[in-house]
């Protein structure tokens, strides 16, 4: 009983609000964001197909003197935690305690992430039970932070400055027995003024997976569908602190559905069949389909010459009596500390983060960023979005620059951004933000 009450204790402890950024649905000027390496759709989503090498993350600092930081005196390690023993913790549980939050504020702090293409946690370890017995393998668990500060600068009117909460994720990812099927449940309490429900939107991806199929995987159950590479991307490893207009207003959403993703070296691909609800809206009240495919030119060339990713893809659905068809397509190259991205996508009626709509819409983005070191990164990005090409002058243009530093990957990062946002109907303005990430 001890032991679960200290191990209930330290979570809730782990799971307190820190600081983070934004992840923005809107039609508005807010600006639009994207992943450090996306060049890999399958290491750049919520799910990659192919594993990802936890050693190729997380590297521990060695102590000055070269000194062995392993446990001593054969303790015993749980998931990073020591089982609680008086000989070693004291008599007492509240000394135990707190020489494991010292042990893990050490270890958090001698933690070095240099990648910043996937996911990372603070205390992945400490949060990762295996089990010996049981349907589970293993349990991790995990939680995701972010906020920002922004100032809007209007012409002809007042400045605006907020500060937001914009994601609040507990994520919940297990792998069954064998190793061959895992699960997520990711929960989002984040307050959203859009959406009145509360329920709706609290649980965000639930879902179990395959990976009996060498190559491959089968999902079903709630996730974000592969629409366009941005918009199919975790909202952990966007470069900055909001997605692009195509991406936030044509897709960045979930639905229910069965999904098959393969990976190859020269070619990858995401297809799936969907409810057209979203958010659990409701049961039924139309279908889906979502296509897309990569092609990876360069794909058994280990780098030597950067990585080159091209893809297309399709979606199309009914909604209550309404279509929509929308084609995207996607360019990316990487070389060393360079990168670009380029994407466009044409829509005949949407149901995206915008919501339902017959409107007529198109967009694109160009992207370049360069790491000036492992650690500091520069943005710089081109943003156009026609919401009804059946309405004259109407476009609406973002130019964003950007700077990221990655003190422990995309675990603990520190972002500003600044928007130019030019619209057609409407005064220009001119946006400040800084924003700050934390992954538990």
């Amino acid at each position: 009983m001890k032991k679960f009450l200290i191990l209930v204790v330290f979570i809730l402890f782990a799971l307190q609000p820190a600081e983070a950024f934004q992840d923005v649905i809107a039609l508005e000027t807010e600006p639009s964001s994207f992943s450090d390496t996306m060049l890999d759709s399958i290491e750049s989503d919520d799910n990659p197909v192919s594993g990802v090498d936890t050693k190729t993350i997380y590297k521990e600092k060695e102590s000055e003197n070269n000194i062995d930081t392993k446990p001593q005196n054969n303790i015993q390690l749980r998931s990073g935690i020591v089982d609680y023993r008086p000989e070693t913790a004291g008599a007492h549980a509240g000394a135990f305690l707190l020489n494991v939050l010292k042990d893990t504020a050490k270890d958090v702090y001698e933690l070095e992430i240099e990648r910043t293409d996937v996911p990372s946690q603070l205390l992945k370890d400490r949060l990762t039970f295996d089990f010996e017995k049981g349907p589970l393998e293993s349990l991790h668990l995990w939680s995701a932070y972010q906020m920002n500060f922004s100032t809007n600068i209007e012409q002809n009117a007042d400045t605006d400055s907020t500060f937001d909460v914009g994601l609040i994720n507990i994520l919940f990812d297990g792998k069954f027995r064998g190793g061959k099927e895992n699960f997520r449940i990711m929960l989002d309490p984040t307050h959203r003024s859009s959406h009145p429900d509360f329920m709706q939107t609290f649980f965000q991806d639930v879902y179990v997976e395959s990976t009996r199929i060498p190559h491959h995987k089968i999902l079903v159950g709630n996730s974000r569908p592969g629409v366009g590479v941005e918009g199919a991307q975790s909202p952990y490893t966007l470069s900055f602190i909001n997605r692009s207009q195509i991406s936030r207003n044509l897709s960045n959403m979930r639905k229910f559905g069965v999904r098959l993703r393969g990976d190859y070296s020269l070619v990858d691909y995401d297809l799936g069949m969907y409810s057209s609800s979203t958010n659990f809206t409701a049961f039924f009240p139309g279908h889906e389909f979502d296509g897309w495919v990569n092609l990876k030119p360069l794909g058994k060339t280990d780098g030597k010459y950067g990585k080159i990713v091209t893809g297309a893809g399709i979606q199309s659905g009914e909604k209550h009596g309404t279509s929509y068809y929308m084609t995207g397509a996607y360019a990316g190259y990487r070389y060393k500390r360079f990168w670009t991205k380029f994407e466009y996508a044409d829509a005949n009626g949407s149901n995206g983060g915008s919501g339902l709509t017959n409107a007529r819409s198109q967009g694109m983005f160009v992207t370049v960023g360069y790491f000036l070191t492992k650690k500091l990164e520069l943005l710089a990005r081109y943003d156009h979005f026609d919401p009804d090409k059946n309405i004259a002058r109407n476009n609406r243009k973002e130019i964003t620059l950007g700077t990221n530093y990655y003190l422990k990957g995309q675990a603990l990062k520190l972002i500003f951004n600044y928007v130019f946002c030019k619209n057609d109907n409407a005064d220009d303005s001119h946006r400040l933000m800084v924003g700050t990430q934390i992954i538990l």
